[in-house]
């Protein structure tokens, strides 16, 4: 928040913008681009949905809902989904330019 100091200036010191994480070290504003999000916060992002991180592949994760499973990929353009339900796969790509809260918001809603 700004405020107002001597003199009558204003003081933006301490004022965070949403795309910034916070002080506590945590994500981003949801509405935030993935681009705008380090990597070691993708990743605790993907563990806070349940995520699993390969062993052998340090930019692909498992995600396993009830009715449908998930790999997620870390591309050079995009993030890749590619879901697994009754036997069908869909995949799908989102560009690092979506919001965090929408590229979530369609992973979860499944295939």
């Amino acid at each position: 928040m700004a405020q107002l100091v001597a003199g009558g200036q204003v003081s933006t010191m301490g004022v965070q913008r949403p795309d910034e994480p916070s002080p506590q070290g945590g994500l981003p504003e949801p509405q935030t681009p993935l681009y705008h999000h380090p990597l070691p916060e993708l990743e605790a992002w993907l563990r806070s949905l349940g995520g699993r991180q390969r062993a052998n592949h340090s930019s692909q994760w498992d995600l396993h809902q009830p009715h449908w499973s998930a790999l997620v990929e870390f591309d050079v353009e995009e993030l890749r989904v590619s879901w697994l339900q009754d036997g069908q796969q869909s995949v799908r790509q989102f560009p690092y330019g979506l919001s965090r809260a929408d590229v979530e918001a369609a992973i979860l809603a499944g295939p």
